[in-house]
Order: structure tokens, then sequence, then C-alpha cells
């Protein structure tokens, strides 16, 4: 299994003034791997990447507030999170767990009053839960009002979507649902996906560089990401993906990733909604 690269070491200031209580939404700690180990059935193997990394990140971008995403690399084991979130401060800082449906009760509340406020549905890499366990983890996760991350390969979404409609949870939408940067207008998928956020219920996480189809500086995805922005600001959230695993080639600095967040929301006011109002109601930060 061919190990992943680490994170840059430095990473430049974005070119606007990052609002006070900005939110990172998305990023993963890992390692060490002698006390967090790694599930056998994962897509890749990741370098350490340490919460003190993280923050000297964090604060090169001017960015106060964090939410740490368990990695598919520890299935449903949530120690590293949930330690991290912690190691971090419960102040500033949230995580998203990953359980089945067969979770107890006290587990939840014990990740709950850890500073995690949702679980995850990954299926675009090994280690994840199923996505038939989807209603049922809904159900468990409900009683203490988390909501569920999705990040799933295109072709799953025909089935999946109608079953989102069912949940008793609201549903972020992890990558900008995973779309491709060139996806067209009338693409069934995207309309789909905007009728939920329409409802008023769930949320779409403008994190990017993913979607991208020309690759660095990833501006072909801009269109896509105004799509979002204009049709549901106050249901956008923002993050980087550090440490960007399982990346080929160049590595992305957060620096420009926070300067694409610029070029998508160039409305002040909005930006600020989106990296720091929306981000505190939904992962209830104080």
């Amino acid at each position: 299994m061919e190990p992943c690269q680490g994170p840059r070491e430095t990473t430049r200031p974005p070119s606007f003034a990052v609002p006070p209580l900005a939110c990172d939404c998305h990023s993963h700690i890992l390692g060490p791997v002698e006390r967090y180990p790694y599930v056998e059935n994962r897509s890749f193997t990741p370098p350490d990447a340490s919460p003190q990394a993280y923050l000297a990140m964090l604060g090169a971008l001017g960015i106060e507030r964090m939410v740490v995403v368990q990695p598919s690399v520890y299935g449903a084991d949530n120690r590293r999170t949930a330690d991290a979130v912690g190691e971090l401060g419960v102040g500033r800082a949230r995580g998203v767990a990953m359980v089945g449906q067969n979770v107890d009760a006290a587990e939840l509340r014990a990740l709950d009053d850890a500073g995690i406020r949702a679980t995850r549905f990954i299926t675009t890499a090994g280690g994840g839960p199923s996505l038939d366990n989807l209603p049922g983890v809904a159900r468990k996760v409900a009683e203490v009002g988390w909501h569920i991350e999705m990040y799933v390969p295109l072709d799953t979404w025909p089935k999946v979507l109608p079953v989102i409609e069912t949940l008793p949870v609201s549903v972020v939408f992890d990558h900008m649902g995973g779309l491709k940067a060139d996806v067209p207008d009338d693409d069934p998928i995207l309309g789909q996906i905007l009728r939920l956020l329409d409802t008023g219920r769930h949320w779409v996480k403008l994190c990017g560089y993913r979607n991208s189809q020309a690759g660095y500086p990833y501006g072909d995805v801009t269109p896509l990401a105004r799509r979002f922005v204009e049709r549901v600001p106050e249901r956008c959230v923002w993050g980087t993906d550090w440490p960007h695993t399982a990346i080929k080639g160049r590595m992305p600095d957060d620096g420009e990733l926070l300067d694409l967040l610029g070029e998508w929301v160039p409305d002040v006011d909005t930006r600020k909604r989106i990296l720091v109002d929306n981000p505190a109601r939904l992962y209830r930060f104080a």
C-alpha cells in the first residue's frame, strides 16, 4: 500500500482579512500509529498529522476554530479524533466521528461530551460503515442532536438521495457532494442536492479542490462553488481538508485554498456567514 505525502511545512497567509472566530470545518488528525493503529481494510496509509502541525497551519491562516473529521483509516475507532478535539481544546474545536448502527447510547453520550457533533459516511475509501447502515445510524444519532456528513461516489447518489429525504437528521454534503467541476446546470444529481438544500435542513461543505478537473490552481471549481453560495449561503460551511491525504502531485497550500473561497465569495458579509456564523450553528459552538 503506497504511503501518502505529508502536508506542507509552510503555509502562506490568505490575501484577505479573516474574520474573528472563523472555522475550518474539515480536517484530520493522524497518528502516531503506535498509539492509534489504522484499520486493515484502509485504502491508503497516511503519515502523522499532529495537532501541533495543524495549529501552526491555522495560525498562518488566522483561523481560530476547527472541526476534526474522522478519517477512513481509523474506521469506527474514534479515539484519535476525540482525543484531538480535547488536545485542541473543546472551546474552539469540534469533531465528526464514524459510528455504526449498533452504537449504544452510552458511547454516543461520551462522544458528545468530548465535543463530537456528527457522524460520517465515507465510501470513497475503505474503512467506513456500509450505506445500508444509514437509516439505523440516523435514528441513533438523532437522540444526541447530531447530523451526518457524507462523502460517497457519484454513482451512489441516485440510490442514497431519496433515503436522505426520509432521515430524522440533517446531512452535510462533504466536498460539494463530490460533483465534478464541469457538472452541467441540468445535471439530475446536482438538481436533487440543491432541492434538498432548499428545504433548509441540509448543508454543503465548500471543500472543493478535489472536485477540480483541471488541477492546480483549481479555478475550474469556481462556478460549482458559486452555485451553492448563491442558492443557499446560509447552509454553506468551508474546510481545508488538511492534511490532504492521498493527493498525487502538488500538495495544496491552505492559504491558496482560502483565497479560492475569497474568489467564490467576494462579498465580505457572506464570507463571514460561511466562515463564522454557519459553523457556529451547525457544530454548536458557544
